[in-house]
């Protein structure tokens, strides 16, 4: 009995410690709240994000992912500039043209079909994709669950590395402490010893949702540099 005893007053004077979540347990809360019927693995949909950026004109681009059939397209508008990037399977098309005029443009030489279709096929379907992109292969997820209030307000914080085949950034991801909605995220660079570079990376402010496909997605991303907490644009999106 004493035993019981002692453990309940455990309880009564350290209340949270029972209920305290590892970092995959706040990982599958997040999932259950953003993608609460598992859609996202075959995910097979279109959505339009608009960048808005100070002193420069929007760029509007029509995305198609379909998960289950391996295809990724984005057509992005910028003044009269239309960019086309289609990926099937590792067969890679794009293509740049201007709406005043008839014929095509050049393609940049900077990267093959490939590389720039599969840069922008990482960086739509990670974003749109997270939190579930947290469970793909080369992902570390820290047991470690912290609390830190960010713009005065708290939030439970998940820290996430990656194999070096996949990247060298330090990601930190923000969740409400009621609903589990992510709410920020936040990445540092590293120097060559894998040391956090606190001045470097940025932080992405989340407000609103869209549902698309049951998916709980961010209507509204606005990003900031972490040194100076400068403004760089908004993506927001449309179904």
């Amino acid at each position: 009995m004493k035993y019981l005893f002692f453990a309940f007053t455990l309880l009564i004077m350290f209340p949270g410690t029972s209920q305290e979540l590892t970092g995959y347990e706040l990982l599958d809360k997040t999932i259950a709240y953003h993608d609460p019927e598992n859609k996202w693995v075959t995910f097979n949909n279109q959505f339009t994000v608009t960048m808005q950026t100070p002193n420069s004109s929007d760029r509007v681009t029509d995305i198609y992912i379909n998960l289950p059939s391996n295809i990724f397209k984005a057509a992005a508008k910028k003044d009269s500039i239309i960019t086309t990037y289609y990926n099937k399977n590792g067969k890679c098309i794009t293509t740049m043209a201007d709406s005043m005029r008839i014929a095509n443009l050049p393609e940049p030489p900077k990267r093959s079909h490939c590389e720039t279709t599969e840069l922008y096929k990482n960086y739509y379907t990670y974003l749109y994709g997270l939190p579930m992109k947290l469970k793909d292969p080369g992902t570390n997820i820290h047991e470690k669950v912290e609390r830190k209030t960010f713009k005065g307000k708290e939030y439970l914080v998940l820290k996430a590395t990656y194999d070096k085949a996949v990247g060298s950034d330090v990601w930190y991801f923000y969740f409400n402490t009621k609903t589990y909605a992510m709410e920020i995220y936040q990445f540092f660079k590293t120097d060559d010893s894998g040391k956090l570079k606190t001045d470097s990376g940025e932080y992405i402010v989340l407000t609103e949702e869209a549902i698309v496909n049951t998916i709980k997605m961010p209507k509204n991303r606005a990003w900031y540099y972490n040194k100076d907490d400068k403004y760089l644009g908004t993506d927001l999106l449309k179904q």
